[in-house]
């Protein structure tokens, strides 16, 4: 199943898989968001735009467009955050 950064539910963390290096702004890359690292979705904004994540240990805003090119792998779902 094809999962992207924009599919996340608040909480919910996974691991970049893959990210269209020519589609995405360069800042997001040099703040640490590349393949093999821990994402997690820590807030929504009220129109649903920008998502604000957290990302080798930086917390950033973008846009929901940026978010949906780079695909994740969950793991850690919303059911086993409420479970813990």
């Amino acid at each position: 199943m094809n999962t992207t950064l924009a599919d996340l539910i608040v909480g919910e963390i996974g691991i970049i898989d893959d990210i269209p290096f020519d589609s995405v702004p360069l800042k997001l890359l040099e703040m640490g968001c590349l393949p093999g690292k821990e994402v997690e979705l820590m807030q929504i904004a009220p129109l649903k735009d920008p998502l604000y994540i957290k990302v080798n240990g930086s917390h950033l805003a973008i846009r929901k467009e940026t978010a949906s090119l780079i695909k994740v792998t969950k793991i850690k779902n919303l059911c086993d955050i409420l479970k813990s």
